[in-house]
């Protein structure tokens, strides 16, 4: 039972215990972290990685005036329990709990948003010269990254600038070697060479004019501690390097980092996975990427694989054991990631690039300046399109039907399950000229048998599923599947018609105008904004073709989501099947 934790609610709490207690606290909050994630889920190794860092850093700093930044977020778990939250902690990544990342809006110790890696350098030097130019030169500046995110070419501008200024700011770099999957490139292995020993004589951090510190031991409270003393002394840049072990203090977290990085349900005793009653069911779409890349690229000589730092997430980790050498994990790298494949396609290669499609939009640029403009055949397939549950907003996959469709020369495609996607991708790789997106969901679709022989998919084709005589439904994806059930359920089947449209880029023009002379009513469903996506879409048409029947959207509406079940979102977004029957009914 916990004892000192029990007795603390903010930080002014926790720096009443005198040093030598500190580390039967750190022992009780990584107890407390194990608990909740246990039956709770989220991201687990992470956080307890930085157990004795967390305290250190609040038991020596004035937070919440000295401003803390933690890069990414999930690593922030005992900084939330510690700061006011500890008791409202099991609803972490629930709906109407708090979120699983630092959020301003929540608390007064989140001073920034980090979801996406990388953006705490510059952020903490933003705050750091306000607070020189409003003549408060006392006030510290922390930002905490990892060995991972601060390879990512933002993270280096921040560097870069810190280097030149006078800014109180103290970066410290956790030093794990892996983010979600292992750490990689030459950055990597400089790091590795400096804990060794090893390392040339001139030092990165250095020569970038920080007041270099490390490396040393993260999880020795009292080194932390003397060290962190000595740094808030010590004006300007400094960065202090500290080895830390992720997933420390849970045997098998440290053993297996990757699956513990967010390992679902697990036994908290022993840290044993809880595993679901195994049965038949559809695959990931992610692994029916992963396994179908696999096939296409032992067919394809010029097919290569690309993903910025998850490989496992992506399951392009299939084509990385299979043939390594066409295959690379170019790390938080979304920019380079995409002008990488934007060069290897002017030499003929056929350049699969995955991103997340929440961190294409850090790749916005590239992907209009160095593939679209230029008409180079990258294709994109974009994971955890739509919404994706319990992250919450910073990883949403809503926006991109949206900023993607203004594109000229790209194509984009969303396939309704498994054999669409295997489709799509075999189709691309042989005949499509210039760049294609392909977004697909989180989680699995719905065919278990989805290994069938390839077949060209006609671009800018959709398909009539089913033919009904007065409501017709246009649906672009996964989601697309709810039509289905939805038909089964109602009394007048016979009225209802079904199309999945596959491509909101090109529309297929020739069905639309097909639907609007055989349709009173169209309903779009999406897993998109509204604004932008296939409703406004098919409205642009409509209007063009003055349509006189009425059209119908059910997408996400303007406003960010916060986290929950895809049922719970897809029901507050009002694109659930609860919300599309009543609609049904006001129009029957």
């Amino acid at each position: 039972m916990s004892t000192f934790l029990n007795n603390i609610q903010t930080p002014d709490d926790l720096r009443q215990l005198k040093v030598k207690e500190l580390s039967i606290l750190a022992q009780e909050l990584r107890e407390f972290i194990i608990d909740i994630v246990s039956t709770k889920e989220g991201h687990l190794g992470a956080s307890l990685g930085v157990v004795e860092l967390t305290i250190a850093l609040h038991y020596v700093f004035d937070t919440p005036k000295d401003k803390l930044i933690w890069d990414v977020g999930h690593q922030a778990y005992g900084h939330k329990i510690l700061t006011e939250r500890k008791d409202i902690f099991e609803t972490n990544r629930q709906l109407n709990g708090i979120s699983g990342f630092p959020k301003r809006s929540e608390s007064k110790y989140d001073n920034f948003g980090t979801g996406h890696s990388s953006t705490s350098i510059s952020a903490i030097l933003g705050m750091a010269i306000a607070s020189q130019l409003k003549g408060d030169f006392k006030r510290q500046h922390i930002a905490v990254i990892g060995d991972a995110s601060i390879a990512s070419g933002m993270a280096f501008e921040g560097l870069n600038h810190l280097g030149v200024t006078k800014a109180n700011v103290l970066i410290i770099l956790n030093d794990n070697a892996i983010g979600i999957d292992p750490s990689v490139g030459a950055l990597k292995n400089y790091l590795t060479n400096v804990k060794k020993g090893t390392a040339k004589d001139e030092n990165i951090f250095e020569c970038l004019n920080m007041n270099y510190t490390g490396p040393i031991d993260g999880h020795d409270l009292d080194l932390l501690l003397t060290e962190l003393e000595r740094l808030k002394t010590i004006e300007g840049p400094k960065l202090l390097h500290v080895i830390t072990t992720k997933g420390k203090g849970l045997q098998k977290a440290e053993e297996n980092q990757v699956a513990y990085h967010a390992p679902g349900k697990f036994n908290k005793e022993t840290g044993e996975r809880i595993k679901r009653v195994s049965k038949a069911e559809p695959p990931k779409y992610q692994d029916v990427f992963g396994h179908t890349l696999v096939e296409l690229a032992q067919q394809n000589q010029k097919i290569v694989g690309i993903t910025p730092a998850m490989p496992t997430g992506s399951s392009l980790k299939y084509m990385m054991e299979e043939i390594p050498e066409r295959a690379f994990d170019v790390g938080i790298a979304e920019q380079h990631a995409v002008t990488l494949a934007a060069g290897m396609a002017t030499q003929g290669l056929t350049p699969f690039c995955n991103i997340y499609s929440t961190f294409l939009q850090r790749a916005y640029d590239q992907l209009i300046h160095d593939v679209a403009l230029q008409n180079l055949s990258v294709i994109f397939c974009l994971d955890r399109a739509g919404l994706v549950g319990q992250d919450g907003p910073t990883h949403h996959g809503v926006f991109d039907l949206a900023y993607l469709r203004c594109i000229p020369n790209l194509t984009i495609f969303s396939p309704m399950n498994e054999i669409e996607l295997r489709n799509i991708m075999y189709t691309a790789q042989q005949d499509l000229k210039g760049p294609i997106a392909i977004r697909y969901p989180r989680g699995r679709g719905v065919t278990i048998d989805w290994r069938t022989p390839f077949s060209k998919i006609e671009i800018g084709k959709s398909v009539e599923l089913k033919k009904g005589n007065k409501i017709a439904f246009l649906t672009l994806g996964h989601i697309g599947n709810l039509i289905f059930q939805l038909i089964s359920e109602v009394d007048t089947p016979e009225s209802i018609g079904h199309y999945d449209m596959r491509f909101l880029k090109p529309l297929d023009n020739q069905i639309l105008d097909k639907v609007f002379t055989q349709y009173e009513h169209i309903i779009t469903l999406e897993d998109g904004c509204e604004i932008g996506g296939l409703g406004s879409s098919i409205i642009e048409y409509a209007n063009k073709m003055e349509f006189a029947g009425t059209i119908k959207v059910f997408a996400i509406k303007d406003a960010f989501i916060e986290q929950g079940t895809i049922e719970e979102l897809h029901n507050i977004c009002g694109i659930g099947m609860k919300s599309i029957k009543k609609y049904l009914e006001d129009i029957f």
